[in-house]
Order: C-alpha cells, then sequence, then structure tokens
C-alpha cells in the first residue's frame, strides 16, 4: 500500500495525514517533498498524522528525522500525532521517541502550538 498524504489547517497548524508505508523509495521521497513544501510556503507549525500508518522501514524512519531536522532548521516545528503501536514501538527501540514532540489526541497537539 503506497503512501497517502492529505494536508489541512486546523488553527493555525498544518496538520498532514498520512495513510500507508513510510518505506524507501517512493513513501520517503512523498513524505520530503510535502514537509519541504510546507516549509517553502512559510507554515511553521507542522504536524504530522500517523494514525494510519502502518510500516515504517529505516529509510522511513531517517526521512522522519530528516524533516524534523530540516524543520528545527527553518524555524519550523514539526511534531508527531496518533502513533501506532507499530511505530511508537520503533521510535521507542531506536531511541528516537525522545526526540520528537508526540501526542494522543489532536487537540493537545494543536494546543501544544500555542
Amino acid at each position: 500500500m503506497a503512501l497517502t498524504i492529505a494536508s489541512r489547517e486546523v488553527d493555525g497548524v498544518t496538520v498532514l495525514d498520512l495513510s500507508g508505508r513510510i518505506t524507501l523509495g517512493e513513501g520517503s521521497v512523498q513524505l520530503r517533498d510535502a514537509i519541504r513544501d510546507l516549509i517553502s510556503k512559510g507554515s511553521k507549525n507542522n504536524l504530522l498524522n500517523l494514525g494510519d500508518v502502518n510500516y515504517i522501514d529505516s529509510s522511513g524512519l531517517g526521512e522522519l528525522v530528516s524533516a524534523y531536522t530540516t524543520s528545527k532548521n527553518q524555524g519550523a516545528s514539526l511534531k508527531l500525532l496518533k502513533l501506532t503501536k507499530k511505530v511508537h514501538d520503533l521510535l521507542q527501540l531506536t531511541k528516537l521517541y525522545t526526540v520528537f514532540d508526540i501526542y494522543d489526541d489532536e487537540a493537545s497537539a494543536i494546543a501544544s502550538y500555542k
């Protein structure tokens, strides 16, 4: 299943709803392009909703870290929302869980930007 990305605005925060797999090749490239596009348009508050992401490989993980770093370097912030158990476990295993701001519900994630 390929990665699909839908973008929406909530209280000045751009939410990217990701669905599918973030893997080497198409999935990670789509994510990279989406983040760069947001930042180039001046979007500073970005939230990745990973609730429908069922698989991330090492390349996808690298892309998440790259997106986070790119955002930070451009003065933007990138937070994660609704991790599935698989993705949550992967971030804990790789110690990346401490790098990202991670939220379970959208309202508190949106409020964290205020």
